[in-house]
């Protein structure tokens, strides 16, 4: 049994990019020291973290152990 494969108009680093900024505009709107503020922004921290992560992983300096 073979998966579907689906074709995505968007990449992963495009995806984690707008999270990251939907989550921005979402702390700004929290005042300032508040724990949801604070929780957006580590939100939008993880997603900046997961794209950087995403292209080192796929960069092609990076080769595999011998």
């Amino acid at each position: 049994m073979q998966r579907k494969r689906i074709k995505h108009a968007t990449s992963f680093e495009q995806l984690l990019a707008e999270e990251a900024q939907q989550f921005r505009e979402a702390a700004e709107k929290e005042p300032p020291g508040s724990t949801a503020r604070d929780l957006l922004l580590r939100r939008a921290r993880q997603a900046e973290t997961a794209s950087h992560m995403k292209e080192w992983l796929t960069s092609p300096g990076l080769t595999s152990p011998k």
